[in-house]
């Protein structure tokens, strides 16, 4: 057994951020300043895309998305049954009606049939989430969103580094959402981030993350004198600190790098449980090498495998017990959505009425993957799993 836990998720912190942190603190610019559009300006770079919006949380993206595309009370967005809350709950703040549509057991994302099978007269847009790194089928959801006239919404929280068929993740939709939490392949403890190939979508973005005060209202205490400002949208307290920005940008430094020690460790633990020797029971997720035949690639976020209850005599929820007692952190990435009391109360959702999303939410969890893991740490979880599986 380990000495001391290991922390899921734990992001790699190096000397370059503690600088730049400090160095935030020394000259007192603590809240949305310089930093933060140097932040905005390089993440937009690295992802090719021309606009951007910098602002405290991926759901603060993904909520300010849906009422950039003036959404109506009673318009309708379709999005997955297999995601993390804030996908619906962004929906639901901006004042349309959520529609869930059920996954692809193979990937977990969203199925395109399933979203054609869900369009009403009220549907306005499709918000997809390329689910742990992996993206969706966006061809087929951008011929489904032409053919509806729909607006698309991406959720990228899991996928900074992914493409599909050569574009990047936020190519394909009207706007893209990134999240940099403390777990994410580019930290800033708190953080998210709006881009667009649309301007006008980010200008209101930036509007309505600042209270709805007009253009460059951060700087108004600046060097070069006071500025006035006017609100001209009701808004929010939404936008990024400096202090955020300051680790961002030099996360963003080593992304490539990073993306790098997770994809071999991703293949280490495919290595060892596909093993003949290897005790049964796990299913491990979809492999990547399809994905880079076609010219796709996977972000690598999260690695997660499915517990067969059948062949290994155990439960998920028990296995899950099992490896934090070994000092293992684990998660579970997600509980479906309509598993959910509030949504059950208020939409009238039901389990089984989404059963591929269902299935793999009862049955999966995810294992470490961060390039802060040492071999030993990785070591550390196979052998865990493996002594767990020969011993139910």
């Amino acid at each position: 057994m380990r000495d001391s836990f290991l922390i899921f998720g734990q992001p790699l912190i190096e000397q370059a951020e503690i600088s730049e942190v400090v160095d935030s603190l020394e000259n007192a610019w603590l809240g949305t300043g310089p930093k933060v559009h140097r932040f905005e300006r390089e993440f937009s770079e690295y992802k090719q895309l021309p606009y951007a919006a910098a602002l405290n949380s991926c759901t603060a993206a993904l909520h300010l998305s849906c009422l950039a595309l003036n959404l109506e009370p009673g318009d309708e967005i379709i999005t997955t049954a297999m995601t993390f809350c804030s996908s619906v709950n962004s929906i639901i703040h901006a004042g349309a009606t959520p529609v869930l549509a059920d996954i692809d057991p193979a990937t977990a994302n969203i199925d395109p049939a399933e979203i054609e099978r869900k369009i009403t007269p009220r549907t306005r847009g499709i918000m997809v989430v390329h689910y742990a790194g992996r993206m969706c089928r966006m061809d087929e959801i951008m011929r489904i969103a032409a053919k509806h006239n729909l607006r698309v919404i991406e959720d990228c929280a899991h996928a900074i580094e992914s493409t599909y068929k050569g574009q990047g993740s936020g190519h394909f939709g009207d706007l893209a959402c990134y999240s940099f939490y403390a777990t994410k392949n580019v930290v800033t403890g708190e953080g998210g981030m709006a881009l667009s190939k649309h301007k006008s979508l980010i200008d209101r973005i930036k509007i309505m993350g600042l209270h709805g005060m007009s253009a460059d209202a951060w700087a108004r205490f600046s060097d070069a004198g006071f500025k006035h400002y006017q609100v001209v949208d009701h808004g929010f307290k939404y936008n990024m600190m400096d202090l955020q920005a300051a680790i961002g940008i030099h996360q963003l430094e080593r992304v490539e790098e990073n993306w790098k020690k997770r994809r071999r460790i991703w293949q280490q633990y495919v290595d060892a449980f596909s093993a003949p020797d290897f005790p049964a029971g796990l299913e491990l997720p979809a492999p990547l090498e399809p994905e880079e035949a076609e010219n796709s690639r996977h972000a690598c976020h999260l690695f997660t495998v499915g517990v067969d209850q059948n062949l290994c005599g155990i439960s998920r929820d028990r296995f899950l017990e099992r490896l934090t007692a070994l000092k293992i952190g684990v998660g579970v990435h997600y509980l479906a959505i309509p598993e959910h009391p509030y949504y059950q109360q208020r939409f009238g959702w039901r389990a089984e009425e989404y059963p591929k999303a269902t299935a793999y939410g009862r049955k999966t969890l995810s294992l470490p993957l961060s390039p802060k893991l040492d071999e030993r740490d990785v070591t550390d979880v196979i052998e865990a799993v493996k002594e767990i599986l020969q011993t139910p």
